[in-house]
Order: structure tokens, then sequence, then C-alpha cells
């Protein structure tokens, strides 16, 4: 059996300096998002969100970036899942993006608010038709008694709505604005890239080296 202790990987794919990255951390994220939809890494969009709960207990989970631009990143989700109560009472969070393949992390902290209820009636009906009945069928995050419970919800929310499910009140976008970003770069020997970009206090960004 194979020691997990072991276990390593000498990182050698790519570099990350300060004249070759852009001084916008949003360009130089668009960047990297891109590079790693085009290498075909798998869920390229995935990323991590973690958020504080009143019990000062950190929590994390996996939710899928919809879309970004200098106003901040957008994720949908129930309001009413851990997240959302969690975001509800303190809504500074962070996020993370793993791109194993292409040897890179991507770290962003800030603080989230809702996006209109416009943005989030227009991703909402862009959905598949099963995704938005599992928006009604779905008490995320509350228990349940067995999958019978989602089973016979989508049953009987798609026959209340048939094709045309409107979006529920519990269920809608978060947009976070970056104040702080990281970018780490895997490196030989372990003397990996890390550049952080922080607010200047002039709407600008001060990038500065990390030691890994």
């Amino acid at each position: 059996m194979t020691s997990i202790a072991d276990i390593r990987k000498s990182y050698e794919r790519a570099e990350l300096n300060e004249d070759a990255s852009h001084g916008d951390p949003l360009k130089q994220f668009g960047q990297w998002l891109q590079e790693a939809i085009d290498s075909q890494v798998p869920e390229p969009n995935a990323m991590t969100l973690a958020t504080v709960g009143s019990n000062l207990r950190p929590s994390t989970r996996v939710v899928l970036i919809k879309g970004y631009d200098e106003r901040g990143i957008v994720w949908y989700t129930n309001y009413d899942s851990r997240k959302g109560q969690e975001l509800a009472g303190n809504p500074y969070a962070a996020l993370q993006f793993h791109w194993v393949e292409l040897e890179r992390v991507v770290r962003i902290e800030g603080v989230v608010e809702k996006v209109s209820d416009e943005e989030s009636d227009a991703y909402f009906h862009s959905r598949p038709l099963d995704s938005r009945i599992g928006a009604w069928a779905s008490p995320q995050s509350q228990v349940i008694s067995g999958r019978g419970v989602l089973l016979a919800n989508a049953a009987k929310y798609g026959a209340q709505f048939l094709l045309k499910p409107p979006r529920p009140s519990h269920w809608g976008g978060y947009r976070l604005k970056a104040d702080s970003w990281q970018f780490w770069q895997g490196r030989k020997s372990r003397l990996h890239d890390r550049l952080r970009y922080t607010l200047d206090g002039q709407g600008g960004w001060l990038r500065e080296r990390l030691a890994p």
C-alpha cells in the first residue's frame, strides 16, 4: 500500500512572473480560465466556495462559475441552503479554482451580494427543463428521509408547471466582488510562483510576489 506521505509530483509545466502577467487580475483570470477551457481540463468552471457561519466554523463546497466581469464572479444556488444562510449572516467569502492538469490555482476573496432578480430570471430560464424543476424539487441542505422525496417533488412540480416553471423566490445568483486575488503556478523543487493582487486604495491593484 502506497503511503500518502510519499506521494509527490514535480511541477514543471509553466511559470508565472511579473513581466508576463497582467496588471489587472481580472484579465489574468480570464486568460487562465480560457486556457483551462481550451486545454479541456475536467470541469474548468468548477470552483470551491468557502463561507463562515455564525458559529465561526468555515465550510466549503463546489459550485460552478456562471459569469464574471469587472463587477465580480457569479454563481447560482438555493438561497435557503447552508451557504445561503451563512452568506446572509456574513457576506465575506472565498473562491478557489484548481486546474490540476495545468498545475495552477486561483484564490479569490471578497464580499458577496445577490445579483438582480432580472439576472437570476434570465439565467434560470436558460437552464434545461429538468434543472429548473430540480430547483423546486430540492430543499437544499435540509434533512430528507430518502431519495424518494426528491423524485416525488420533481414529479409534483413537473406536473404543476409543465414546460414553464417560474424561478423560485428561494433560488438565484450571488456575485463576489473581489478585493484580493492570488495566482499560483507550480514550479520545480517546490519553488512555486505565487502572485497576489490587492486593491491599492486608488482604484488600481498592487501586485506582489509571495513566497510559496
